[in-house]
């Protein structure tokens, strides 16, 4: 760390003496420590290579760094080496010995650590050469591996805070409209042109104006813009200051869960060091902006990902929509023109201002332009972080870059959106992913997550959790949201436990489109989506549930029974040792049997059997 920069020459310098103090050519291995691999012993392995390192006389602060996340969080904790781009799978503490003598001081692969590719059966040495890497454009991840996120140094040697000086140099105007003709959209889910959103904040009348970065992920199974602050935390203050510049903003906000303490850790330390340096606060860069920024931390209310939900919260009141009538641009945050962009959103700008709007516009489609990350998981062989440009088909990330359905299974739906987006089926798998394409389809791009569902996955049974989630997030504002959606969720209820009828099919969807048609807010609005979405490419599955009164997926408790086929059950006794009502019965080494008036269908039977004996009807 050094004193404030004077000016962009002064970080001209700073970066040039990094960089001459640096070695290119020297080993250094990095460890993810992002929150998948760190649930899987990550620290702990890191802390095995640090220790090992310096057994060995290894420079430690020079040759090893833990890192965000990698993408790859099937396969982690992750471990790469550079400059040779060496990258281990399933890193344990015990493999790290080995590592450290064979791969850090001699250059050499160990093999049994690398990724094989399953349909070659060849081992991949490098990023490269993995599928689920090679398919990817990795734009806003690709430092990931190459920064220790709790360092600002590694961040400018990399060339961080470039765009900045550039963006001072093009001036508020030239930025703004460069960031209009790049066609960047809102990575928040509404996909709203972000120079146009930058354009109204400026213009709009008042003194005092300021950004808000929206990174209150609430969406199950998304983790996107929660390992872009653990991993690159200063390409999302960066966009915000430039962002600041161009609409002329003095305040900014970070409003972050609070369920995420490693993203809250990396923004709040990304803030005092770029402050300490210079690159906040009064005269930042000795230049004619001053603009500092603050981490405000949220509860986990779902609603306050709404934009003012959030303002409320930001105020200290109870996050509640409120009709919006005059838009945040014009009077947001305390009743002053703000800005609101997500984390995504934030951390591309500082690509388009140094790389341009036409090398944006280079990948995506005509009106989705740009790269976006999706966290793809659920039944999906290779799940993690997935960066591809707009357009690049449900089939490609589920198929190219997922690797496909475990088990050999067939591929059922996938839900984009996150909780309100829509279930699209093995039919429309060729389908582009971009803004539009989604929403005539009858879901959405949301945030970015995406949960694949395989043949096992009861459609009903999915819309009732999804609504089970949104109906508890519901702010209780407006009686359409607080009652609507726990009503229909009855309704699915009804149908998953055989008492729906062809009546109940039509009710659901007039309710659903009432719901949908009178709700205060965007939580409302699009929660009937899994119902709707699910009736229309699924409406099968629920007239098996109503008219034969049978899950096809064999997943509704009270319209299955389980039973054992006494041609596969050699008695091995596990299914009676687990079962925890007593249900099962027989000798050893003889086929057992399910007394059905016990059995409480719970399936553990079916996941202990080592021969598949159990079977569900």
């Amino acid at each position: 760390m050094t004193a404030r920069l004077a000016g962009p020459r002064a970080l001209t310098r700073y970066r040039e003496a990094l960089t001459r103090a640096r070695d290119p050519g020297r080993r250094v291995v990095s460890v993810c420590v992002g929150t998948g691999c760190r649930a899987n012993g990550a620290r702990e392995v890191y802390a095995a290579l640090r220790a090992q390192a310096e057994k060995h006389g290894v420079a430690c602060e020079e040759q090893s760094r833990a890192t965000g996340c990698l993408g790859f969080c099937q396969c982690g904790p992750l471990l790469s080496v550079a400059p040779e781009g060496i990258v281990y799978q399933h890193v344990r503490v015990a493999d790290v010995p080995e590592i450290v003598e064979r791969t850090l001081l001699g250059g050499e692969t160990v093999e049994r650590l690398l990724y094989v590719d399953p349909a070659t059966g060849r081992p991949c040495r490098t990023e490269e050469e993995i599928p689920f890497y090679h398919r990817q454009q990795r734009v806003l991840l690709r430092d990931n591996a190459l920064l220790d996120p709790t360092s600002i140094d590694d961040y400018i040697a990399l060339g961080g805070y470039s765009a900045l000086c550039r963006a001072f140099e093009m001036g508020p105007v030239a930025v703004l409209e460069e960031v209009k003709r790049s066609g960047l959209r809102g990575r928040g889910g509404a996909g709203f042109p972000t120079g146009r959103k930058w354009e109204a904040c400026r213009d709009a009348a008042g003194d005092l104006r300021y950004v808000v970065c929206n990174a209150d992920e609430g969406d199950p199974g998304a983790f996107m813009d929660d390992a872009l602050l653990e991993g690159d935390p200063h390409s999302v203050l960066e966009g915000m200051i430039i962002g600041a510049f161009a609409i002329g903003a003095r305040e900014g906000y970070v409003y972050v869960r609070q369920e995420y303490p490693v993203a809250v850790e990396r923004i709040t330390r990304a803030i005092d060091q770029a402050r300490d340096l210079g690159l906040l606060g009064e005269s930042v860069l000795g230049s004619d902006l001053s603009f500092d920024v603050r981490v405000s931390r949220g509860g986990g209310a779902f609603v306050c990902g709404e934009a003012s939900a959030m303002m409320a919260s930001l105020e200290g009141r109870r996050g509640v929509p409120r009709r919006r009538i005059i838009h945040l641009s014009e009077r947001g945050l305390w009743g002053r023109p703000t800005n609101l962009n997500n984390v995504e959103t934030w951390a591309n700008v500082p690509q388009i201002v140094l790389r341009g709007a036409d090398w944006f516009r280079s990948m995506g489609t005509e009106r989705s332009t740009g790269t976006k990350i999706f966290s793809l998981v659920g039944k999906v062989n290779d799940t993690g972080l997935v960066e591809v440009p707009m357009g690049a088909t449900l089939r490609d990330i589920i198929f190219g870059i997922g690797g496909g359905i475990p088990g050999g299974k067939g591929f059922k739906a996938v839900q984009t959106g996150g909780p309100s987006g829509g279930c699209l089926p093995a039919e429309k798998l060729d389908t582009p992913v971009d803004f539009d394409t989604l929403v005539a389809e009858g879901s959405m791009m949301g945030s970015g997550g995406m949960i694949v569902m395989d043949e096992d996955t009861c459609m009903v049974d999915v819309a009732r959790y999804f609504l089970r989630f949104l109906a508890s997030e519901s702010c209780g504002n407006c009686t359409s949201c607080r009652e609507g959606l726990w009503r229909l969720r009855d309704l699915l209820g009804d149908i998953a436990e055989g008492r729906g009828t062809r009546d109940t099919i039509a009710l659901i969807e007039e309710l659903a489109d009432t719901v949908k048609a009178t709700s205060l807010c965007a939580l409302g609005t699009s929660a009937v989506n899994p119902v709707l979405s699910t009736l229309r490419h699924f409406r099968d599955e629920y007239l098996a549930h109503v008219d034969d009164k049978r899950c096809p997926a064999a997943v509704c408790k009270a319209l299955i029974t389980f039973s054992i086929d006494p041609d596969a059950c050699n008695g091995c006794t596990l299914c009676a040792a687990r079962c925890p009502q007593g249900a099962i019965s027989g000798e050893k080494r003889q086929p057992h049997t399910i007394a059905p008036e016990l059995c409480i269908k719970c399936g553990i039977c079916r996941d202990v059997c080592p021969r598949d004996a159990v079977r569900v009807h």
